[in-house]
């Protein structure tokens, strides 16, 4: 199984928007594909699958809803508070503390069979777990490759690329980006669109245009999406 985590240039880029085409896509190519979003800030009282409370984050619904695979609510997010903040404050807040290691044992205790597990971060790829950790470690404990989503509007290269450069410093294989195209009035779009094509050492997967279901391959790479990720 392969396993990719899912990060953004910042909150807005679009992560569970891209990963829900993704999981969708690969699916429709014959493929089986879990998400899990282990951490979750911005949640609201529901049921679980036996009818007890139990906090839900729209997001992470997506994302059990797009899978393929037969996970419950609480497998795909383990970790789930109601404040819509940065998750280790949301977590002081609940007297709890998320540790990298917890993440980690949980994924390991699912025993996942897919062909491919999208793995969703929170925010920014260096927002904090603790005082100590941060999402960034997520994919070397867990074993993923890092894709990047890249929310297209003003200062998206500055962001993409400080991104980059700290997914690089980690060590991490940066297997691709995937261009959101949050902004459809977005002035200069193409010119922006071919200056990261450049200037980011990982090739562009795939662009996700403003509302469309579906991703549009990269330039003339003739690769459908499972091609790239198997």
């Amino acid at each position: 199984m392969k396993r990719y985590f899912i990060t953004g240039t910042d909150t807005d880029a679009g992560k569970t928007y891209v990963t829900r085409i993704m999981a969708k896509t690969l699916a429709e190519q014959s493929l089986r594909v879990s998400c899990l979003k282990p951490v979750a800030a911005g949640a609201v009282e529901g049921l679980d699958e036996v009818g007890k409370p139990q906090l839900h984050n729209d997001d992470a619904l997506i994302l059990k809803n797009a899978a393929n695979s037969q996970l419950t609510y609480h497998q795909v997010n383990p970790f789930c508070f109601v404040e819509a903040i940065a998750p280790h404050i949301a977590a002081k807040i609940n007297q709890q503390t998320i540790t990298l290691e917890q993440i980690r044992q949980h994924i390991e205790s699912l025993s996942l069979k897919d062909d491919i597990c999208l793995v969703e971060g929170a925010g920014g790829f260096l927002v904090p777990l603790n005082d100590n950790e941060s999402f960034a470690d997520i994919p070397e404990a867990i074993g993923a490759e890092v894709i990047l989503v890249v929310g297209m509007k003003l200062g998206c290269i500055n962001h993409a690329l400080l991104t980059v450069q700290a997914i690089q410093a980690k060590g991490l294989t940066l297997r691709g980006w995937i261009a959101n195209q949050i902004n459809p009035g977005m002035e200069v779009y193409q010119d922006n669109l071919d200056t990261l094509t450049r200037m980011i050492d990982a090739p562009l997967i795939a662009v996700a245009e403003h509302n469309a279901e579906s991703l549009t391959s990269s330039y003339g790479s003739g690769k459908n999406l499972s091609q790239w990720l198997l």
